[in-house]
């Protein structure tokens, strides 16, 4: 995919009700709000980025990530809370490249160059996603071809399904990042999340 125009996606529609009444992805982490860490890394690889969340926090999350270094777009979700993969519809809809990156909002430390490596492994095929040796896909990290995930989620959505797997069994080819990829191509802490403000603080200690 060199030369070709890359986008990300950052899912933060979601309530966080592990998290407390604050909004996790504004949440501050290292004198920076969550989903600015993410924006900041995509932004590295990405020529722009996608911010998927509810219409009530688009204000506040436009002025978390503006001036990471791409420009901005913002996707509000029509229906609030049905969960990632309609997250991943409403962004990746209002993405204008051939493929993105799909980053949760809670990702502080996900790997650019691992991101890169996906690009490259899904070029040709509908998306490139990470699976661990626990047969555990890793669905909000990875690359989507748009225009087959966008119909591939609207299927599995019109017929009630919200799984995201529900929607990679509806895409015609795309490929696993094997475990022996993922330690060859990604940081070991590409994959870690934030869920509870107990976990906010132990990003932050790693930080310091």
């Amino acid at each position: 995919m060199n030369g070709k125009t890359r986008e990300g996606v950052i899912l933060g529609g979601g309530y966080s009700t592990r998290f407390g009444d604050e909004d996790k992805a504004l949440a501050e982490l290292a004198g920076k709000p969550l989903v600015r860490h993410v924006a900041e890394r995509l932004a590295t690889v990405c020529d722009r980025l996608v911010v998927n969340c509810r219409d009530d926090q688009t204000t506040d999350f436009r002025a978390a990530v503006e001036g990471c270094g791409v420009p901005i777009g913002v996707a509000t979700d029509p229906i609030p809370d049905r969960g990632p993969m309609a997250g991943i519809r409403t962004g990746l809809s209002a993405v204008e490249s051939e493929y993105a990156a799909v980053v949760a909002c809670d990702m502080p430390f996900v790997d650019p160059d691992f991101l890169s490596y996906l690009f490259t492994r899904a070029d040709g095929y509908d998306a490139a996603v990470p699976q661990r040796d626990d047969e555990w896909y890793q669905t909000t990290q990875a690359v989507y071809r748009v225009e087959s995930m966008v119909r591939a989620c609207e299927r599995a959505l019109d017929r009630g399904d919200a799984k995201i797997l529900a929607a990679l069994e509806e895409l015609d080819d795309w490929v696993t990042v094997t475990e022996a990829e993922i330690r060859e191509h990604a940081d070991p802490e590409t994959f870690d999340n934030v869920n509870t403000k107990e976990e906010l603080q132990a990003a932050a200690r790693r930080l310091e």
